[in-house]
């Protein structure tokens, strides 16, 4: 599988909705995702893509759409 899909796999399993036609959604404004599901966002993110992606880092507008997250894994992917 592509990054892609799988983000949107973790992201669909966190949020517990398909959001895959929500790629450019702000999902803390909507309230899709808090502070908790953040932090298991980004773990769940490390472990499948063997990244590194500490909370003391994490800016919120970075992270903020499904698609802002995929490319920043990209990103962190190398």
């Amino acid at each position: 599988m592509d990054v892609k899909t799988e983000v949107v796999e973790i992201l669909n399993t966190i949020i517990g909705e398909d959001i895959s036609d929500q790629m450019d959604d702000d999902f803390f404004e909507s309230g899709l995702l808090d502070s908790m599901a953040t932090v298991e966002l980004l773990l769940d993110l490390e472990t499948k893509f063997d990244i590194q992606a500490p909370v003391s880092e994490f800016d919120r507008n970075d992270w903020n759409t499904p698609n802002k997250v995929i490319a920043k894994v990209e990103s962190l992917m190398g």
